[in-house]
């Protein structure tokens, strides 16, 4: 269960999510699926994405967090970016890849979190001032800054919405069971966001063979 509370709600934050037990490695089945995704999707209009209502939505609410959206891209944004420039997205892991295309497709930035690695459910609120956060990727602790959406399970920072995940919870080759985070802002509808976490969902469950523990819901 992910709780937005009145602080985050009174930004226009709103979040859709579910959760799987049980993932297995999908691929290689899951291969022709993402592939046939870059075929389809890398097709696309690189100038005119920055038109998209989708993708404007997303830009402003960098915008409002402190965050140049030219220099760093809202997720969705730079994974559509990638497949139009490169003609391929990434290969990370099943889990993550998973998430990777429905935010190519969606424009949705969605986190995927391990399940066994937090134990209080998640609240998502607007930062006092010196919470700690350890990004992927990053070696050292950083301090977050008063006013910044984030995502706390306890004490700990597992996200800063909605665009950076903590290496704490970041999912690897042997999670098998996941919460999926589909992020909301101002502008963009309720529906696609759902729309998100159900094509996660669902990738998930016919690939991994994953089983539903929380189906979809918003918060």
């Amino acid at each position: 269960m992910v709780k937005v509370d009145q602080k985050a709600k009174s930004w226009g934050i709103f979040v859709a999510f579910n959760e799987l037990s049980g993932i297995r490695n999908g691929y290689p089945e899951f291969e022709g699926e993402i592939s046939e995704f870059e075929r389809e999707y890398s097709k696309g209009d690189l100038e005119g994405l920055k038109d998209d209502p989708v993708v404007r939505a997303y830009r402003d609410f960098y915008w409002r967090i402190g965050i140049d959206p030219t220099k760093t891209r809202p997720a969705g944004e730079a994974l559509r970016r990638r497949l139009i420039r490169d003609g391929k997205l990434p290969r990370i892991s099943f889990v993550v890849d998973v998430g990777n295309m429905v935010s190519a497709k969606t424009l949705v930035p969605i986190g995927i979190y391990d399940r066994k690695k937090f134990v209080e459910e998640p609240v998502i609120t607007i930062s006092e001032g010196g919470e700690e956060f350890l990004g992927i990727g990053k070696k050292k602790v950083e301090r977050v800054q008063p006013g910044v959406p984030i995502m706390l399970s306890g004490k700990a920072v597992m996200h800063i919405y909605p665009h950076r995940d903590s290496l704490l919870t970041s999912v690897d080759d042997k999670t098998t069971d996941v919460l999926v985070v589909c992020a909301g802002v101002p502008g963009v509808p309720e529906s696609l966001v759902k729309q998100a976490c159900d094509e996660v969902k669902d990738l998930l469950v016919k690939y991994g063979s994953a089983q539903v523990v929380k189906d979809t819901q918003i918060a």
